[in-house]
């Protein structure tokens, strides 16, 4: 009988494969810890502005609970005298009418006078959140801002309002179902950690000397 043949162990390209396979999910999931980390930490400091990110409309003009969430959380700072205005950043999606006038109308409801109140209405992504944002800010003068949204999406926004050029603190509406619930914050921290990764120059983006 012929010697039986020795087993082949994977190629060279099906080992480097699996390497790089293992480094990405390590990186990815590294990157995450980092993200939910950073977004339990309240950093928010006297500022010019505390800027307002939106989330989903519901149909009827109605906040979802993550809207709902970002929107106390930013007002609960203006009672404490965090900064005297409102920049409220978000377009109009699925349903009518825009995320900034549906979280300005709550605010003023809460107690914050209108004319504290700016809205910023024609953004559909966290980039254009910092950017058509920053036309605003900087036609008040605003150096320094409060971003408010949910835990997992600060790192990304904080390092987007970087890049426009603003001294940035930020603080995390921890109430919001996207953060309470295991799923929802295991699924939304995985996202950012991935478009964080595949965006280098927003990630390693620093604030101004």
């Amino acid at each position: 009988m012929p010697p039986l043949a020795l087993k082949k162990g994977p190629g060279p390209f099906r080992k480097w494969l699996f390497v790089g396979l293992g480094v990405a999910t390590f990186g990815l999931y590294g990157m995450a810890f980092v993200v939910d980390r950073f977004g339990q930490r309240e950093r928010a400091v006297p500022s010019d502005v505390l800027v307002v990110l939106g989330a989903r409309v519901l149909p009827g003009g109605h906040p979802s609970p993550a809207l709902q969430a970002r929107i106390e959380k930013a007002v609960e700072l203006y009672h404490q005298g965090l900064a005297p205005r409102l920049l409220f950043s978000g377009g109009v999606g699925v349903n009518p009418p825009s995320e900034a006038r549906v979280m300005r109308d709550l605010a003023v409801r809460l107690g914050v006078p209108s004319e504290a109140c700016l809205l910023e209405e024609r953004s559909h992504s966290t980039e254009q959140n910092a950017r058509f944002s920053a036309d605003v800010l900087r036609s008040l003068g605003a150096r320094r801002v409060v971003v408010v949204s949910d835990p997992y999406h600060l790192l990304r926004a904080r390092q987007y309002f970087r890049l426009e050029g603003f001294e940035v603190a930020t603080s995390p509406a921890l109430l919001s179902e996207r953060h309470m619930r295991f799923i929802d914050r295991f699924y939304w921290t995985l996202r950012e950690a991935a478009a964080l990764l595949l965006h280098p120059r927003v990630l390693f983006a620093r604030g101004p000397s």
